[in-house]
């Protein structure tokens, strides 16, 4: 067998509409120095900004159609056509989105040839894999531009406003979903000024909303966690609160987002007809479920319709595809990760490994042979199990049981405790002020520095600083006013207090410079 490199191609995509590209200039040299020959299908990044020339200078061959899809590895963004997989020659690698769940007739139709199909759609959620995982980058991308579309329809300002010639009061967003394409919508809305909710099945997202700065509406049902790091169906309990909480919140809200997808199924229906009856004239929803049916009642995919009580829905299928340049290089990044990945001997010979789970479940033809759905893969989405009462305790030398940490902790809190009373029991009145004073200020300090986020460092640094400034007072106060034991105790306080307070200013000022422009 030839060890000589094998030929990569980058055709361009057929679809009506679409305008990203499989490889752009800058991912195409990324493909060269991993060994391989690749060839541009001429005009294949046009629609995105990205002319032949630019590919040339990135190391890459301009071809035609035959060229391309007859190389070795052919690169693509959508799912081929009838035709173009007839253009495949035998023993070819495909890598392109594929929707195994949702077309198994696709799958079948490919599994009919002697080809191998690599789904960048199939990425497992673990941790190893998110530099391939073409649905997150896509959706961080459309979720950036629903608000943007919902904006442009909304046809008033987001953000609120206060000017001499009124008040504007922000526009109030609620997004439907906190998944990437959710949280990166609540984040634009947010910065743009707006009043932003969200909700989701999954109460653990709900730090992750709030961080963005919106606000969380819990609909109060309990879901079972996902075991493969992907939405599952909701019960009938849930989907019969989350409709009344839609109902309520659609006589508040000026824009609607809704994200929610399940794979393989048709997108759940969030908003009836009802929900979108009670909204205000110049309200603006978009679904970014269209193309699986819509979340909203009355969506059309890709067209944006206006109801009869004024209400636009947007049911764009190419809100990542209107950013194309963006969405490309996205792509084209995560399509060189999986290359690195089957490309082991930088030698532009692709190796697929079974053994590999990430390989596995992304393939769903190999050498002709249909091979979806994967085995189950376990994720780190999933929710880990919690420790159960009849675990076994590991023992101690002597054979008993341990004690728990909280045990301990509370039996050496009582026998300091204990201590410290015997001590005052038997001391002066004036000893026993000062000790007093001394664990008040021990609880103080407690409560007031050690519970500072960690995002404050530079105003505990200042709390600290005050602290040790007290302390250097009190020590000179003490220096001659006392024996030996009292000026010596004295001095070590205001050493140590002295470097705290330059250790501070020193760490402050560093800290800051973190953030001052050269």
């Amino acid at each position: 067998m030839s060890h000589s490199a094998q030929r990569l191609g980058v055709v361009a995509e057929s679809a009506p509409g679409e305008t990203r590209v499989a490889a752009t200039p800058a991912t195409v040299a990324q493909l060269v120095s991993l060994g391989y020959e690749v060839t541009v299908e001429s005009g294949a990044g046009s629609r995105s900004g990205f002319a032949d020339d630019a590919y040339a200078a990135s190391g890459a061959r301009i071809g035609d159609r035959a060229q391309t899809w007859g190389a070795d590895i052919v690169l693509k963004v959508n799912a081929p056509a009838e035709d173009e997989i007839s253009a495949l020659r035998d023993g070819a690698t495909l890598v392109s989105l594929i929707g195994p769940a949702a077309n198994p007739g696709l799958v079948d139709t490919l599994a009919g040839r002697q080809i191998t199909v690599l789904a960048m759609d199939a990425v497992p959620r673990i941790s190893r894999a998110q530099a391939l995982d073409v649905l997150s980058s896509m959706a961080n991308i459309a979720g950036y531009r629903a608000v943007i579309e919902a904006a442009h329809a909304f046809g008033r300002l987001i953000g609120g406003q206060v000017t001499a010639a009124g008040k504007v009061p922000p526009a109030k967003v609620l997004v439907a979903g906190a998944g990437v394409a959710g949280l990166a919508a609540i984040a634009t809305a947010a910065s743009l000024g707006a009043i932003v909710r969200a909700t989701d099945p999954r109460p653990e997202v709900a730090e992750q909303v709030r961080s963005l700065g919106a606000e969380f509406l819990d609909v109060g049902v309990a879901q079972e966690s996902s075991v493969d790091g992907y939405a599952r169906e909701t019960s009938r309990d849930y989907d019969r609160r989350a409709a009344e909480m839609y109902f309520e919140q659609a006589g508040e809200v000026d824009i609607v987002i809704t994200t929610a997808l399940i794979p393989g199924r048709p997108a759940p229906r969030l908003l009836t007809a009802e929900h979108v009856a009670r909204m205000r004239p110049g309200s603006v929803i978009v679904d970014m479920a269209a193309a699986q049916g819509g979340n909203v009642e009355g969506t059309r995919p890709g067209e944006a319709v206006v109801t009869g009580n004024g209400v636009t829905i947007i049911g764009y299928t190419d809100l990542a595809g209107r950013l194309p340049a963006q969405a490309s290089q996205l792509y084209g990044t995560n399509v060189v990760n999986l290359m690195k990945l089957l490309t082991p001997g930088k030698d532009g010979r692709l190796v697929l490994d079974f053994d590999d789970v990430v390989q596995r479940a992304m393939t769903v033809v190999r050498d002709g042979e249909k091979t979806w759905p994967p085995p189950p893969v376990p994720v780190s989405a999933a929710t880990p199990p919690k420790e159960t009462a009849a675990a076994p305790a590991r023992e101690t030398t002597d054979g008993r049981p341990p004690s728990p940490p909280g045990r301990r902790r509370h039996l050496v809190i009582a026998v300091a405790a204990a201590a410290l009373f015997l001590l005052t029991a038997f001391s002066p009145n004036a000893l026993i002020e000062h000790v007093t004073v001394f664990v008040l200020s021990i609880v103080i300090g407690y409560y007031v520095i050690g519970n500072v986020h960690h995002a404050l460092h530079t105003p505990l640094m200042s709390i600290t600083n005050a602290v040790s400034g007290i302390i250097v007072v009190g020590a000179l106060l003490q220096i001659g006013h006392g024996g030996a034991l009292v000026g010596l105790l004295s001095f070590v306080a205001i050493l140590l207090a002295s470097v705290n307070i330059v250790g501070g200013f020193a760490v402050t000022r560093r800290m800051l410079g973190m953030f001052t422009r050269s």
